[in-house]
């Protein structure tokens, strides 16, 4: 069963991606979008470094909201230091601690930060225990690594491994 449907998750989402970038809901629409979202998984399937095991489904909807959240208030927030007195900027490199050992969990870590505005992870140590993130204002760097382990990395810890 695995191999004809290995990511159940994701084939849904994938044919509701596709209807939203179709702006369309006909027949036709949904039937393909239906294929796509079976056929990318499985010919995907080998490149998937590991079986993707979601622990907590309601954690998972609750970090995407905070996600969306942040993304929408940080664009505000940088929008506001660009337009106003770009001078007086503090950027930095901070390095964040991980407790994350899933790539997944790490990779998904990564991509939360840089898609929030301000913040970029730039990179992961070889031995993966720590993520150097650039800041784009802060005075305070543990306050921000603690926001970030907080906001990002517990619930993805919850979501993706054992605790």
């Amino acid at each position: 069963m695995t191999r004809l449907l290995p990511h159940p998750v994701l084939t849904p989402v994938l044919a509701i991606i596709w209807l939203l970038l179709n702006n369309s809901i006909n027949t036709g629409q949904i039937l393909l979008g239906l294929i796509f979202g079976w056929a990318i998984p499985v010919l995907t399937i080998h490149f998937w470094p590991e079986a993707v095991s979601i622990r907590k489904p309601l954690v998972l909807l609750r970090y995407i909201a905070v996600l969306l959240y942040d993304i929408i208030m940080a664009n505000f927030t940088v929008a506001r230091l660009i337009l106003g007195n770009p001078d007086k900027l503090h950027p930095i490199f901070i390095k964040v601690p991980l407790d994350l050992t899933s790539d997944l969990a790490i990779s998904l870590l990564a991509n939360s930060i840089t898609l929030t505005p301000g913040t970029l992870s730039a990179r992961l140590s070889d031995d993966q225990s720590y993520l150097l993130v650039h800041a784009l204002n802060e005075t305070d760097p543990d306050t921000l690594v603690a926001t970030i382990k907080h906001r990002y990395e517990h619930p993805l810890k919850e979501i993706f491994e054992s605790c």
